[in-house]
Order: structure tokens, then C-alpha cells, then sequence
């Protein structure tokens, strides 16, 4: 897989502190880019509980604050990720709208 890297990716709180991923080129439902199972928990964590973030994401570590460390691929759709940042590790699913983005589920994927 190549690396990639995407800049200010913003990811927006609705109603009920329902998270977002704003994907524009993405045809699919809206249902589909909401970040839940742990991707809401990460981004409350990141954002400080605001309503609105934009993210800088890449498959490299250019001095990325925190990062998520593949742990299985799931059958059922998505995959598993352990949420680093210090001594802070919990899991995020991430749905399938990654491999849109990424084209794979990356082995480590770096946030700042």
C-alpha cells in the first residue's frame, strides 16, 4: 500500500452528540459516516468534547500525536483498531468507509 495522507479532515457533532466524517465524494447514505464503537469516544478525547474538529490523517508518522494500530479485519465488515495516545489505549471500529478512503485498512493510521 502506498502512503497517504489527508489534511484537515473535519468531523462535525450533530444531535444527540452524534459524530461525523464530512466525505463529500462519498455516494453512499449518511448513516455510513457516522463514527461510532469507540471512532466517537477518540474524537470527543481529541477535540476536548467540542462539536467540530478538523484532522490531519496519514498511513506515515511525520510527528502524529496519536494513532490507531490495526488488530483484525472482521469479517462481518470493518475492523478493529486500539487507539493510542500515551498511556491511553482503547478499541475503535472503523466501518468500511475506510477502505474508500484508503482503498485497505492501513496497519497503523496516524492523527494530529
Amino acid at each position: 500500500m502506498s502512503e497517504l495522507s489527508l489534511y484537515g479532515v473535519r468531523f462535525y457533532k450533530e444531535k444527540y452528540n452524534r459524530w461525523y466524517v464530512d466525505l463529500p465524494e462519498w455516494k453512499g447514505s449518511k448513516e455510513d459516516l457516522e463514527m461510532v464503537m469507540g471512532a466517537d469516544v477518540m474524537l470527543d478525547f481529541i477535540s476536548n468534547f467540542k462539536k467540530d474538529i478538523k484532522l490531519d490523517i496519514s498511513t506515515y508518522n511525520d510527528n502524529y500525536k496519536y494513532k490507531l494500530v490495526l488488530i483484525e479485519k472482521l469479517e462481518t465488515g470493518g475492523a478493529n483498531y486500539h487507539f493510542i495516545y500515551d498511556d491511553l489505549n482503547f478499541i475503535v471500529w472503523l466501518c468500511d468507509v475506510t477502505l474508500f478512503v484508503f482503498k485497505s485498512f492501513p496497519q497503523t493510521i496516524y492523527i494530529n
